[in-house]
């Protein structure tokens, strides 16, 4: 009778909020497979959390005590489990189509687009250091759900993670529009030799969300398109090493921290616990093991399936979490710090990718 009353309660406290969450998830993944929204480049988590965001600043308020548990449970829990998941979508196989070249560039832009952003965060626009991690990761590996996964690690506020998706929604958007546009004033006017599979290179490495990679890049050619998914996907890869690196990074400058402060007091010195994000591990075992490829191909759809509505629920939660006056509050600096980062992305990402091509060939 007690565990039955336990269980009764912790449905009571979580199914509210996971159903909500559930529910606009579901919706998003419906509305996802339209052809407008697919042809340009709206993905099901953009969805997820713009539809998060209506209801959150409507009707979540007057049902918020009661959601709470659960809203906060997709937010946290299911997006761990969904990062964990997203390695199916991946195979090492993927990173023989690019060749070297494509892998060396992704590494190339991802170190240099981050570094950028800590350099102009932290100097130039004076932001606080979890806002310019969360949008420095968007940017530079694979938008809102680096931004999700890094918020779990940095421990970052929700409206902080809410700035940081924004600016992925309106400089990825931007991109959809800008990088076809720049592709064919340059085969008008010849200035810059770029084959197809440079191309492609270039749109995956530098373009912020996979869906919108593949509807900037298909709106060009299906040679581009391939080239750019894949090079997408292998930038992807690189989420779980880079969140395994900061995770060990954030750990040892909190052990220094604590060795500090307790210095003042004793001489006794204490080694910091190094704390390494689960869900990073996960990603990267599971992306071995779908390269193994033991899994049949509908399994491993079906699970990709279930991925997707467990990322669109994290989506949906951060999205009720959020309020329009948060968004006001961060005011304009946030987002002139992502436009930044969006310049270096069009044009240092251009100099990379023909410079690193030019030398591997």
């Amino acid at each position: 009778m007690f565990c039955e009353s336990l269980l009764m309660a912790a449905i009571g406290q979580y199914f509210p909020g996971l159903a909500l969450s559930g529910s606009l998830a579901a919706l998003s993944i419906e509305l996802g497979k339209l052809n407008w929204l697919q042809a340009n480049g709206i993905s099901v988590l953009t969805l997820a959390i713009l539809l998060g965001m209506v209801v959150g600043n409507t009707v979540f308020p007057r049902i918020a005590m009661a959601s709470a548990a659960g809203v906060t449970f997709s937010q946290q829990n299911l997006l761990r489990l969904g990062i964990v998941l997203y390695g199916f979508r991946l195979t090492f196989q993927d990173i023989a189509y690019v060749g070297i070249s494509g892998v060396v560039i992704d590494a190339m832009v991802l170190s240099s687009t981050f570094a950028m952003a800590w350099l102009l965060g932290t100097k130039v626009f004076k932001l606080d250091q979890k806002t310019i991690l969360l949008i420095g990761v968007g940017s530079s590996i694979c938008g809102a759900a680096a931004v999700m996964a890094t918020q779990s690690v940095v421990r970052a506020r929700t409206e902080q993670a809410t700035v940081a998706v924004s600016t992925v929604i309106v400089f990825g958007t931007l991109a959809l529009f800008l990088y076809p546009a720049m592709y064919y004033i340059n085969e008008q006017w010849q200035l810059l030799s770029l084959s197809p599979i440079v191309s492609g290179i270039y749109i995956g490495a530098t373009v912020h969300e996979v869906a919108q990679v593949a509807a900037a890049a298909s709106s060009i050619s299906a040679e581009i398109t391939n080239t750019a998914v894949i090079t997408k996907m292998i930038r992807v890869m690189m989420l779980g090493p880079f969140l395994l690196i900061l995770s060990v990074y954030l750990s040892r400058r909190q052990s220094r921290e604590t060795i500090n402060m307790t210095s003042r007091y004793d001489t006794h010195k204490t080694n910091g616990r190094i704390t390494i994000p689960w869900f990073a591990l996960g990603f990267s075992v599971v992306i071995a093991l779908n390269s193994l490829a033991i899994l049949p191909g509908a399994i491993v759809s079906g699970i990709t399936e279930i991925d997707t509505f467990l990322l669109a629920m994290a989506m949906v939660a951060l999205g009720l979490s959020s309020h329009i006056s948060t968004i006001r509050r961060a005011g304009v600096m946030p987002f002139l710090f992502a436009a930044s980062l969006f310049v270096w992305l069009i044009f240092g990402g251009l100099a990379v990718t023909i410079g690193v091509t030019t030398w591997l060939g």
